[in-house]
């Protein structure tokens, strides 16, 4: 039985070496398992100094990594299909988007963001920048649109009001593109002064949505965590 099998999940940590670190898988799988409501064990591993501690199940491997019954899982993607086929209803909630727009809306934001953020040329960033906007404004136009369900709600109603990006509840999509939203979100700020534009309502709507709710909010590396996995790769303004 699901609810009896030992869960562990191994996830980088921060620089103290306990919290949690910068790293959008982590997150991501951390986030689903909140949502299922099964209970597990998380253990933060330091990459500097304690990657010893996967040796015995699984040498070698990138972060993070799912210990289910004893047996090691690797690839984020197909952790996330095993956890959703093992931990399913009736036991646990499916979290897999009512809508298939949802699984793919915002996928090019992240994207966007690294070929902006990472760019060496200074004369391709207001480029690179127009490009990230767009992916930006895309996923905005997305969250704003009424679903079906709100239409049928009230067919007068001309902006979304839900909360994440395929309904009121979390799912799958959700806990996938959060993580690297929030990212885009300080990297930008911090090294570029652009943040995310305060007039993507819908953007923002989601956003706070989020930062109410603990499968989120408890799951978030610290903001200086996130800043500082950038330094190295960032161009320095002039």
């Amino acid at each position: 039985m699901a609810e009896s099998s030992k869960i562990q999940l191994f996830v980088k940590a921060s620089d103290d070496g306990e919290t949690i670190g910068h790293c959008p898988f982590c997150q991501r799988l951390f986030m689903i398992l909140l949502l299922k409501g099964v209970p597990f064990t998380l253990t933060t591993v330091d990459i500097k100094r304690s990657l010893d501690v996967l040796k015995d199940f699984a040498p070698g491997a990138q972060l993070p990594v799912l210990l289910y019954d004893g047996e090691p899982k690797t690839d984020t993607n197909k952790i996330e299909e095993f956890l959703e086929e093992t931990l399913g209803p009736p036991n646990f909630p499916s979290l897999v988007p009512k809508y298939k727009e949802s699984s793919i809306a915002g996928n090019d934001v992240f994207h966007r963001f690294s070929a902006y953020i990472k760019n060496p040329v200074p004369a391709q960033d207001e480029a690179l920048q127009k490009n990230l906007l767009k992916a930006l404004l895309k996923l905005d136009k997305y969250l704003n649109a009424p679903m079906e369900y709100e239409l049928v709600r009230d067919p007068e109603i001309t902006v979304s009001q839900r909360r994440f990006l395929d309904g009121d509840q979390m799912t799958l999509a959700d806990c996938s593109l959060l993580p690297k939203l929030n990212i885009v979100n300080v990297v930008c700020q911090h090294y570029r002064q652009f943040g995310i534009p305060k007039e993507l309502c819908g953007l923002w709507r989601y956003l706070d949505s989020a930062a109410e709710v603990k499968e989120f909010k408890y799951t978030c590396p610290n903001s200086e965590e996130i800043v500082q996995a950038y330094r190295a790769v960032v161009r320095p303004l002039k």
